[in-house]
């Protein structure tokens, strides 16, 4: 019997398997990475081609292909097989990998085409207009004043580099002097030579010269890097030099960051230091904004691909080198859905596209540490700050006296005093926004828990709600207690509400800034903030750890960290790693100019060895002793882990579900069962949580038994009534 051809399609619904479909009569066979339409039961959804092949006549009754979407692949090969390896990897659903992948609009059946390129630009009326007319409007000034610098127009990612955000553009359109159009997006031809080069590069130390050859010398070929320099050591100029060769080569170069806040900055940067186009990908762009870049990219006319974690898919039509910046950073992991490590499909892309990847870090993670131990990574040091900054010095402040309406202690607002007399900064950070973190009744002991969540809510005083950071619940503030009646309610705690108080009323003629992601939702005004920042003069910051990752604040002198404690107390056994990386993340914003750094830590153990560790500043000694605890424990980097996480309505569905699976896994000992268990967190948006920790010496055997367990846990009863998923190589163990 002949055998007839099919389409293996792989589909985005939560099933481990690809689709056969029928090909399209009188049309020629797609090409693997093209996406086409089908009928899947009673729903229409859109797939991507992942092989043509040959399956028996008859064997089961197959559908045709609705329509093919794409003449041309819109998933290269190296990407289809970045995806492959991540789903066997994540044991994660290929069609779902793959949809992950692209663009939503892509998602959505648009076409892979760029349409032009919205910009805005100033009308004829515009260009005639007087400044003068806009006094009370500034921002509305400052959007005339720019564009009519820029009579070809500017894009929305170029507008907001530049700190202007929609309001003051839409406003001016509404005045009939600016306007959205859109352009034809020509392809940029390749810059090679000296041109790509707007400013010449900064002078490099002895070991950023190193840095530099090192990487330039692996040019052409996959060579992993861990870039590990002290904060303030010239990461990003070596950076900036080895991405120079591979745009001078006329090559594009991908650089991840941990976050959106990080992204402005490093566009000015990129665009200051080089003439080629620098495109940029992450949340904050809307749906076309972000196709558009991806196109870009693809096509080769973008060279510079920067975004956040999502942008490690974006296709590169000649890709030259790969950059992670603040790569211990945990944004970098993917908490929902598909659960992948960007940072770790950095390097398993760039082993696919054999170019360089170098991941650069003040505070590398453990396992990357690891991986320079055993040869796996080659170490690349900076070990000086550039120029004559010195490093910062860390104190402890025992706060054990402190009472519990004092968030700073006196000698912390002497020293904030005493910085801003001398026309400095200084920074108080503490990594909770509201004012509270809880309301408390002093007569009946009642507080501010969630209805849906084993947690209490924070009083945001701003707006007089409490919100349940866990799950969003809001809900007015009671005017009495709801449990007595007593009108004796007190806040519990300090948030940078509170701090912005407390110091405005320490400091009433200091200018102060409060940036957290309540004051920063706006598009723009972290943008706006950070500017105030870098124009120097004494001012006090109030911020969460938005602030701690990659910013260069040359006028900030001093750190007053609250809160350093929860760290090193947390459930999670990774808990001191990053309470370290983020304290000394803190520290290493001080001191980048001509004056000497101070980080101040409040706290209640002022006698913890680990803290102790880390007023030396030295983060590869406190990363020795964690190595040591983590291999008697055999806990990662030395063990391997994976977490399935199950919810239910009923309290007990979840547990039962992950105790019955647990009978298919390995009885010699090869994996060690932790669990099933409540969570941490045991109630959660009104669900009750349950996990099971699997750990494994050895990575084979933990991957050999999680098929079985997967299968267990679909085909069991109460699968429909929960929800389960499994993480590997878990960051968020509460």
């Amino acid at each position: 019997m002949a055998l007839q051809t099919v389409i293996r399609v792989a589909v985005p619904v939560p099933l481990r398997q690809l689709f056969d479909y029928l090909p399209l009569a009188g049309s020629p066979l797609p090409r693997p990475g093209t996406r086409c339409e089908v009928d899947f039961g009673r729903r229409r959804l859109i797939g991507i081609v992942w092989e043509v092949g040959e399956a028996e006549p008859g064997a089961h009754k197959l559908r045709p292909l609705r329509q093919l979407l794409d003449t041309d692949p819109v998933l290269d090969a190296d990407l289809m097989a970045l995806c492959q390896r991540a789903a066997q990897y994540y044991h994660h659903p290929l069609g779902e990998v793959l949809h992950t992948a692209l663009p939503t609009l892509l998602r959505q059946g648009r076409a892979a085409e760029r349409p032009g390129e919205p910009l805005w630009r100033l009308t004829a009326r515009g260009r005639h207009a007087d400044p003068a007319a806009l006094q009370r409007a500034p921002r509305q000034q400052q959007a005339l004043a720019v564009l009519a610098e820029h009579p070809g127009g500017l894009s929305r990612a170029m507008l907001a580099s530049l700190g202007l955000s929609n309001p003051p553009l839409k406003a001016l359109a509404e005045r009939g002097w600016a306007e959205l159009v859109l352009t034809d997006v020509p392809l940029s031809p390749p810059l090679t030579g000296p041109a790509v080069l707007a400013e010449p590069a900064l002078a490099a130390t002895a070991e950023q010269h190193a840095a530099i050859d090192a990487l330039l010398a692996a040019r052409g070929r996959f060579a992993p890097f861990l870039l590990d320099g002290i904060t303030g050591s010239g990461k990003t100029e070596v950076y900036l030099q080895a991405m120079a060769a591979a745009l001078e080569a006329g090559e594009q170069v991908l650089v991840l960051v941990p976050e959106i806040g990080l992204t402005p900055q490093t566009i000015r940067r990129f665009r200051a230091r080089f003439s080629v186009p620098v495109t940029v990908l992450h949340s904050g762009l809307t749906d076309t904004e972000r196709l558009d870049a991806w196109l870009a990219a693809r096509e080769g006319s973008a060279r510079i691909v920067l975004g956040t974690r999502s942008a490690i898919f974006t296709p590169l039509a000649k890709p030259g080198l790969v950059v992670v910046d603040e790569a211990h950073d945990g944004s970098f992991k993917q908490q929902d859905g598909f659960r992948y490590s960007a940072r770790d499909l950095a390097v398993w892309r760039a082993q696919l596209m054999n170019v360089p990847v170098v991941l650069g870090s003040a505070t590398p993670s453990l396992e990357t540490l690891h991986n320079t131990r055993s040869g796996r990574f080659d170490t690349l040091r900076l070990t000086q700050r550039t120029g004559d900054a010195r490093p910062p010095r860390i104190v402890l402040e025992d706060c054990r006296q402190l009472g519990p309406d004092q968030p700073l202690s006196p000698r912390s607002l002497e020293a904030l005093g005493t910085t801003l007399q001398r026309g400095r900064q200084a920074l108080v950070f503490i990594n909770r926004r509201g004012y509270a973190p809880m309301l408390l009744c002093q007569d009946c002991d009642w507080q501010s828990e969630c209805p849906r969540c084993d947690a209490n809510m924070t009083w945001h005083r701003s707006d007089r709600s409490l919100r349940c950071h866990h799950c969003d619940h809001q809900q007015p503030v009671p005017p009495r207690c709801p449990s007595c009646g007593s009108q004796h309610l007190r806040d519990m705690g300090a948030g940078t509400e509170k701090l912005e108080q407390v110091l405005r009323q320490a400091f009433p003629d200091t200018p102060l800034l409060r940036i957290d992601r309540d004051t920063t939702r706006r598009k723009g005004s972290l943008d706006a903030s950070l500017a105030t920042i870098q124009k120097g003069g004494p001012l006090l910051l109030v911020g969460t750890q938005m602030l701690a990752k990659g910013h260069h604040f040359s006028g900030l002198d001093l750190a007053v960290m609250l809160d350093a404690d929860s760290g090193f107390l947390s459930a999670d056994f990774r808990g001191p790693e990053h309470a370290a990386q983020l304290i000394l993340q803190v520290a290493g914003r001080t001191g980048r100019g001509s004056h000497p750094g101070t980080l101040l830590i409040q706290t209640r153990q002022p006698d913890n060895p680990l803290l102790q560790l880390l007023t030396a500043g030295d983060y590869h000694r406190f990363a020795e002793h964690l190595l040591v605890e983590r291999q008697q424990t055999g806990l990662p980097p030395y063990g391997h882990l994976a977490l399935v996480r199950a919810e239910s309505m009923a309290p007990q569905t979840a547990l039962q579900l992950l105790q019955d699976s647990t009978t298919v896994l390995p009885a010699d000992g090869s994996v060690l069962c932790l669990g099933p268990i409540p969570a941490p967190m045991e109630r959660r948006q009104g669900r009750h949580r349950a996990q099971l920790l699997l750990l494994a010496p050895a990575r084979a055997a933990l991957h050999g038994a999680l098929p079985a367990l997967l299968t267990a846990l679909q085909e069991h009863p109460h699968s429909r009534q929960c929800r389960w998923h499994l993480d590997v190589d878990p960051v968020d163990m509460l």
